[in-house]
């Protein structure tokens, strides 16, 4: 499992009681108590040019696409680092930007140095990206813990620009130690994608993914949590597949770095 420079942040979703949702509509949906769910952000660095990755991936794309975690609507962000690019293979879907999140995070998490496959649980808790049975117990833990409700759907009240999406966000109880001192972040994923790769370490192998990260950035930093939410707006790239593609949005404790709070919708 080799060890290389990377990068920083993170990400996480509340869909618990109440957390507001919307339908590739338009339409707003409530995912209603009952269902017992509380959305997990399970982040992955990981690289193309990496023999030690494929597996880790093929744990995400289960862990997201069948859920089978009880209590948890997991959510995954699979972020392709860009350390591994000189070693034969240039990984498409990689940015010097997702290395540096890593790298944060090692420093965040006391982690000596950053290394694929890394996956990293609400922003709290990293370990080797292809263990499964670490991944299920980590992400049934954080599946219990209280979690700001975040409402996001697309803007009525603005026109946006050719190439532009407007989303509006609401945030309501964001639990008591987290009330201050936020950072809201924005993420576009795009699921169903695949790469035959030609060199390096996976030459010869089709790779096929979870939800990639396709851009991430910091919105706002909010001082509390009461404080007004600007909208959010996406530049749409002509090459996403927009029936695979989908915003997110994610609310991180300032002070202990967690996520605390997220939602997710399709891209409208």
């Amino acid at each position: 499992m080799p060890i290389k420079s990377a990068l920083y942040l993170a990400g996480f979703t509340a869909a618990l009681a109440g957390a507001a949702l919307i339908a590739r509509s338009g339409a707003t949906q409530t995912t209603p108590a009952s269902t017992g769910k509380q959305t997990v952000i399970v982040e992955l660095f990981t690289s193309e040019g990496c023999s030690s990755c494929p597996p880790a991936d093929a744990l995400l794309k289960r862990l997201s696409d069948s859920q089978p975690i009880d209590g948890a609507d997991v959510l995954a962000l699979e972020e392709h680092v860009d350390y591994w690019n000189q070693d034969g293979w240039t990984d498409p879907f990689s940015s010097a930007d997702f290395s540096e999140r890593q790298n944060e995070y090692a420093a965040q998490l006391r982690v000596n140095g950053p290394y694929t496959p890394q996956m990293i649980v609400d922003g709290a808790t990293e370990f080797v990206g292809s263990r499964a049975s670490q991944a299920e117990r980590t992400i049934s833990q954080a599946a219990k813990t209280s979690k700001a409700i975040i409402t996001l759907q697309p803007a009525t009240d603005a026109a946006p620009a050719k190439g532009k999406a407007i989303y509006n966000v609401q945030i309501a109880d964001v639990p008591g130690p987290a009330a201050s001192g936020l950072d809201l972040w924005v993420a576009v994923t795009e699921k169903n994608l695949a790469t035959d790769v030609k060199n390096g370490e996976n030459a010869g192998e089709n790779l096929k993914h979870a939800d990639i990260v396709r851009t991430l950035h910091k919105a706002q930093t909010l001082k509390y949590a009461a404080d007004p939410i600007k909208p959010v707006t996406i530049d749409l790239k002509d090459n996403w597949n927009r029936h695979n593609t989908r915003v997110v949005v994610f609310l991180v404790d300032k002070s202990s770095h967690r996520i605390v709070g997220a939602a997710a919708v399709a891209l409208s």
